[in-house]
């Protein structure tokens, strides 16, 4: 439960820090006296957008801190265990939000930097607010069907439902997709087939560009290379006179002669005799290569015809030619995506009917637990109302399901929550029959009917005291009163009648100082107590029986 607020300079607080106990506490106050303030700092601290305008003037920055005691909150002290912000025997929980004259909001679990959405999430463990029109969400199709749920205990199971569904939908998204696709992707796949097929037929997959233009290239200067390779062969080592290998060779014995006098002119003895062997080597293979040229003509033309195709090819399909065994790859992976585009639409088309299935089973099994639950709602709110000042009162859902529908996030069932307030008449919409008083005992009934279905341990309501009054709005109190029995509930309200039944009773008050007006809270004493259910009740002019009748108030509550 929420143990202490702290506030500062914030609106019209410059600083408050209040201690809050177990039970229903009331809030009253003259209007405009920043009761408002306490709900919009509470949200603030749970995630609400910040508003740089809260910021009281003169103040650098506006803060909220709020305490929460988890003895009552397991599923809040698992997220914090979970999310790293709290170790497993920590009691208490700490959350504060600042925020600047900029705009920027900083926000800490624990003493622990968090984020907006982190705060949100731990917000729904921890506290429910209700705010002065929350009775209207009532008139909504899904609130409706929310309430009923959460009666049902079938959350969970509508949960699921919401999975499968996102998941159904998610796949026949993309099943259209591939369908929309296919007459392209049919028409893509033949042509992708024909390059293929013509340039496997042409054996492109086994093509050296390089090597083949390298032996049309010799063939084509067949001539040419053997005038000039004969031509060096007799340079190098044919011509008896002038070879290079015959000049070394005297060279060579030359030298030899000087390194018999000297020998410095050995190693100069050992290059030379090293060169005329590397020349002997050279003349050697050039004698070898050009003995094994064979002028061919056929083979020539074959190259010619070869290269042409291969050029053609590559013209055709816009790349150059030593790219086109790349280019085939390319095709065929492409091929084969489009044929595996067709294997995962029928994975697709499978994968959707066994959502589909899934979908029908869960969405059953929630119509079931629904239903049942629909009867004893009735019962139960139906008794409930007429406690709280509708004696003719009936209340019934309205429940259609249709097998037949196309899936929805939250399954095939249509619920209309009716009602009756006057005997003799069938129960009609909420929307056409009920007033905002009897949308406000409506909405208190249903909180007090699934109370045994919350686990939030603190509920706020603001002014739920809308549209009603006298006896009705004493009815309402004990109601709230009876809620906090086992949750903590607080209550901004204008009513005498359900001040007086709080277990505690806090007073907003304004005060103007140095013409700057400022909002204070504070607990009331029993006496205290007594001169507020006057104000509330007497107005203006508070007399001896006003306070008199509201002692008794306090009696009779207490």
């Amino acid at each position: 439960m929420l143990t202490s607020l702290s506030i500062r300079d914030l609106a019209v607080v410059s600083a408050l820090d209040l201690d809050l106990r177990p039970g229903f506490t009331v809030l009253t106050g003259e209007t405009g006296a920043g009761k408002s303030i306490l709900l919009t700092a509470l949200g603030l601290a749970l995630g609400d957008r910040a508003d740089s305008g809260l910021v009281r003037p003169g103040a650098e920055r506006g803060e909220v801190s709020l305490c929460f005691d988890l003895g009552d909150a397991p599923s809040a002290r698992n997220w914090l265990i979970d999310n790293e912000l709290a170790e497993a025997d920590e009691d208490t929980c700490v959350i504060r939000r600042t925020i600047g004259t900029d705009g920027r909001s900083r926000a800490f679990i624990n003493g622990r930097p968090a984020t907006l959405p982190n705060l949100q999430a731990l917000g729904r463990h921890l506290v429910e607010i209700h705010g002065q029109h929350a009775h209207l969400n009532l008139l909504q199709a899904g609130e409706q069907r929310a309430l009923l749920d959460r009666h049902a205990g079938s959350r969970e199971l509508a949960s699921e439902l919401k999975r499968i569904f996102e998941r159904w939908k998610e796949v026949s998204e993309r099943i259209d997709r591939l369908q929309q696709d296919a007459s392209s992707r049919n028409a893509r796949q033949e042509l992708l087939q024909y390059q293929v097929n013509e340039l496997e037929q042409l054996g492109i997959a086994g093509l050296d560009y390089r090597a083949l233009s390298d032996e049309h290239e010799l063939l084509a200067n067949l001539g040419r290379v053997s005038e000039i390779g004969y031509a060096q062969l007799k340079l190098l080592y044919e011509d008896e006179q002038y070879s290079v290998n015959g000049l070394l060779a005297q060279s060579t014995h030359a030298v030899g002669e000087l390194a018999q006098l000297s020998k410095d002119f050995a190693e100069i003895l050992e290059l030379l005799e090293s060169a005329r062997i590397q020349v002997k080597e050279a003349a050697m293979a050039l004698r070898h290569h050009l003995d094994a040229l064979d002028p061919d003509p056929a083979r020539l033309a074959a190259l010619e015809q070869r290269l042409a195709e291969v050029h053609q090819l590559g013209r055709k399909h816009q790349v150059r030619p030593e790219e086109l065994p790349a280019h085939l790859e390319t095709l065929r992976t492409e091929l084969r995506s489009l044929a595996t585009g067709e294997e995962r639409l029928e994975h697709l088309l499978a994968e959707r009917s066994e959502l589909l299935s899934a979908y029908d089973a869960v969405a059953r099994s929630l119509s079931e637990k629904r239903r049942a639950a629909a009867e004893g709602l009735e019962t139960d709110i139906s008794r409930l109302i007429h406690e709280l000042g509708m004696p003719h009162g009936r209340f019934a859902v309205a429940f259609e399901t249709d097998t037949e529908s196309a899936p929805t996030p939250h399954g095939r069932d249509r619920i209309e929550f009716l009602v009756s307030a006057n005997p003799g008449l069938p129960p009609r919409p909420l929307s056409r029959v009920a007033s905002g008083g009897e949308l406000s005992r409506i909405s208190l009934a249903i909180e007090v009917a699934s109370i045994a279905q919350k686990t939030t341990p603190t509920l706020i309501y603001d002014e739920v005291d809308t549209g009603i009054g006298g006896g009705v709005a004493e009815m309402v109190g004990t109601k709230l009163r009876s809620l906090g029995i086992n949750r903590q509930v607080l209550c901004v309200t204008h009513l005498p009648q359900i001040a007086a039944l709080g277990h505690q009773h806090l007073l907003v008050e304004k005060h103007a100082q140095d013409g700057v007006t400022q909002s204070t809270v504070r607990p009331l004493s029993m006496d205290e107590r007594t001169g507020e259910i006057a104000r509330m009740l007497g107005g203006l002019r508070i007399t001896e029986q006003t306070l008199a009748h509201a002692r008794e108030m306090l009696a009779l509550a207490h």
